[in-house]
Parts: structure tokens; sequence; C-alpha cells
């Protein structure tokens, strides 16, 4: 008999194992994940998505350019506190209350985050930036509980809103850096709607706190995660969820960019953000980080931006969509998404699959070669084989999507096909509502395929397919 060698029958073993086992085989693929949200920003504002933009985002362009584009990708709702629930828990926001972060921590403690499952795979996990998904308030003096540390991050620092809702002050952690403790008086900018421009509303805010401070901050406590990561012993991976307060209002374009651009206060604040995601990715680059990290980077919702200022201003933020911000148009919740990895995702590439907020956690589990636990992450769909390219496998993809508007008009999207269970934009376009007439279509019915602007309603001219689709939005509302 031939001896065998401990070390072989060791190699033996582990070869094994890993067949047996085929996801560890994947686990071992474990990318640092940089994951940016900007607040308010149009599917039209890039270039990238919209050639006739009148902004110059050179950074983003760059990030478009490097890896992956998707044109039907879509928030989990229109408004930035539902967005971001579906995105952190992988489930429609319109089975929670989201609704409820004045006063209180909005994420069940019990329902697995996107952090809380990336830190179960090893990664080190921080946020920076706005959290809009409540804290149980007791008072600013003591520990804000239910935030981002309760939540599946190992740091954090960020306000507990938009940069127009007080109280203005930062958190470290669960605690106020300093308590909103002073006062400031309401703004508004001369030229624009009540609720764009420098708007801010009256209330408390934090000693020696300027708002027009808030994004360079963040920008730095961003960089500052990134380097202290790369100096820190051992071979975890990076997650980064850095959540930018803007260019949702206030617009406080730096003096730098003040004129900058050719869309207004916008236009000008939305370039102060691409220079400081430009400023984010070279620190990563400078950490020696980026040939390793997947760069997800997307809008929490669409624009506020009105008919009026497209003529003022011939740009188009919604870029040929319908709608704003709310709308269950397609422009108040489609949004521009970009995934750069490189060697993984095929640079210069783009992609018309169905995506939403709430696949960002099975697609990271599929990345990972991990199967999420029972109940987690319960309405997403894992987008990871459109990532590798790869046009055969569809098996599991998203086909279907479901969403509310701002005032709660439900929205089904069905293939091409979307169904709007009543008149109207169902948020901030008016009228948001409409009372039906004597004989005249009840709802809205499009074929995006054929009227990506939704020009044309078909409600009337398709019962059988308005009620079928109205028998599936059923079931998938009954599907706790």
């Amino acid at each position: 008999m031939v001896p065998v060698s401990h070390a072989f029958l060791l190699a033996c073993l582990l070869l094994l194992s890993l067949l047996a086992c085929p996801g560890q085989v994947l686990a071992g693929e474990r990318p640092h994940v940089l994951l940016i949200l900007v607040d308010d920003m149009g599917y039209g504002d890039l270039s990238s998505y919209n050639p006739e933009s009148r902004i110059q985002t050179p950074h983003l362009d760059a990030l478009a350019h490097q890896g992956m584009r998707f044109t039907d990708a879509h928030a989990s709702g229109p408004l930035c506190h539902v967005s971001r629930y579906g995105l952190m828990t992988g489930q429609y926001p319109f089975r929670a209350n989201p609704g409820a972060w004045r006063t209180q921590a909005t994420i069940d403690p019990t329902r697995l985050t996107l952090a809380g499952f990336l830190r179960q795979q090893g990664y080190r996990t921080a946020m920076v930036g706005k959290w809009h998904l409540g804290f149980d308030e007791k008072g600013y003096d003591r520990p804000l509980t239910g935030g981002p540390i309760d939540r599946g991050f190992d740091r954090f620092f960020g306000i507990r809103a938009s940069t127009d809702i007080p109280p203005y002050f930062y958190i470290r952690q669960d605690r106020a850096v300093l308590p909103p403790t002073s006062r400031i008086a309401a703004n508004q900018s001369e030229g624009w709607s009540p609720i764009q421009g420098a708007f801010w509303r009256e209330g408390g805010i934090a000693p020696g706190l300027e708002l027009k401070d808030v994004l360079p901050r963040l920008t730095e406590e961003a960089i500052e995660v990134i380097d202290s990561h790369s100096r820190a012993p051992g071979d975890d991976p990076l997650f980064l969820y850095l959540a930018y307060p803007a260019p949702h209002t206030p617009w406080l374009p730096s003096e730098e960019f003040v004129g900058r651009s050719e869309a207004g206060m916008y236009g000008d604040f939305m370039m102060m953000v691409d220079h400081m995601i430009g400023r984010v990715l070279g620190a990563l680059e400078g950490a020696g980080m980026s040939e390793d990290t997947m760069v997800v980077f997307s809008s929490d919702n669409g624009p506020v931006w009105y008919k009026e200022d497209v003529l003022r201003l011939g740009h188009d933020a919604s870029g040929g969509l319908r709608g704003m911000k709310a709308d269950a148009w397609e422009a108040g919740h489609r949004v521009p998404l970009l995934v750069r990895w490189p060697d993984h995702v095929a640079a210069g590439s783009h992609s018309q699959q169905l995506v939403s907020f709430v696949d960002i956690m099975p697609t990271l589990a599929t990345v990972l070669g991990q199967t999420l636990p029972e109940g987690a992450a319960p309405d997403g769909k894992s987008f990871a084989s459109v990532l590798k390219g790869d046009l055969q496998d569809k098996n599991g993809r998203r086909e279907t999507l479901v969403l509310a508007s701002g005032n709660g008009t439900m929205t089904l999207r069905d293939g091409h096909w979307k169904l709007i269970q009543g008149l109207g934009s169902g948020g901030f376009s008016k009228p948001a509502k409409i009372k039906p007439t004597q004989g005249g279509p009840a709802g809205q019915l499009y074929h995006l395929g054929r009227d990506p602007g939704e020009a044309s309603n078909l409600f009337a001219s398709e019962p059988q397919r308005v009620a079928s689709m109205q028998e599936k939005l059923a079931s998938i509302l009954a599907d706790q």
C-alpha cells in the first residue's frame, strides 16, 4: 500500500468540505462595501442618465463609466424615511410604520438589517449621515436608543433627519454631541417655491452648528472611517453607509460652487455633492481599497423640481419622467443606481432589470455566498447575476414591484405594466388626488415600455388587465 501523507489527507478533507458547502467557496469573496445614498437627486440630474443635464458631475459620471448603470431602479418609496426603511430592512415600508420616526425607532429590534447581516459576516460596519428612521427619544441629554448602533452598526456619526427639519444637532454613537439648546429662525429663498432653495424650518439647534457645514463635516467623517479602517489590524472588510442629506434642502453650496452650474442653486449644490463624493472615492484610492470595494450609489427618491423650473432653467431633473418627489409617477421613485466593483462588474455596462432598494441585502448575501435567515429581507430579490453580466440566469429576478406614494396611493409594476390605484400624482405634484367622474377611469394604467412618460392612461381600455393586476396587488398586500 502506498503511504498517504498527513498533508494530503487534510487537503482532501478541505476539498470535500468546500464541495459540500458551495456557499463557503464564495464566502471568501468579501469586498468592502461603500453604499452612498444622496437625498432628493433626480433621475435626470446626471449626464450619464440625461445627456441634456445642465449640471456637471464628473465624479459620478466617472463612477457610471467604471461600473454598471441601472435604468429601471427604484427607491422603496418616494419619500426619505420610507426609502431608507426598505434599504435597511429589505421589507416593503408599507408593511411597517416608518412614519413614526419623529418620536420612536421605526425598525423592529428583532428585524435583521443590512448592517446587522454584514456584521454577522465579519464586516466592520459604520454609518455616516442622515438616519431618518427614528430614535426612542427621551430627551437629547440622554441616550438616543433604537438608532444605527442598535440596528447593526458598530459606529455612527450623523444627524437624525434632514437639514431642514429641526432640531439640528450631531449624534455620535447614541448621544448628542451637543444638545440643540440654541434656536434658529426659519429661512426661505426668493425666486423659489416655499420648499426649495435655502429653506429650513425654525427650531432648536446645537450651539455653534452651521447648516452650511453639515455636508463637509460628514465628508470628513466618512474619510476618517476609511482611513482608520485601512490602518486597523486584521483583514475584516468594511461596510460604510454614507447617507448625505443633500441635495435636499437647504441648498447651501459653498462659495467655490456658487454660479458654477446652469441649474441655479440646486445645480450648484449638486456639484458640491459630486465634489464631496469624489473626495470619499479619493480616500478609498489613497487607502489602497478601491480595487477591493463594491461602490453602490443611489438617491433616496426623486427631486423637488417643478415644470416652471424646467422652463426657466432648461434643466429637467426628472430626465423626461413624469412627476417629482412623493409621487406615484415614475419621477417620484425611479432613481439612478450605479454599481462599481473592479474585475467583477463590467465597466461601462448598463441594465434594464427592474430592481428595488429592498433587493440590496439579498444581492449582497448572494455575493458573499450566504443564505439569509428565514424572515430576513422578505420582499427582496437578488440581482447578483445581473452584476455578473449573466443574461441567461433570470431565476429569482424581480418581475413585480409594489410602492406606496406620499399620500398612500398604491402602485404595482408587473413587467412593463404599471397600475396606480387612484387618479392624480399621489404626492407633491398637483393635483395629488382627483375624484373619478361617472363613467371615467378610477385609476391609472401605463405601459412603461411604450410610454415611459406616463402620458396615455389605458385604465379604461384594458379592463381585464386592470382586474388581473388589482388581484395580484391585493395578494401581495395580504402576504405579510
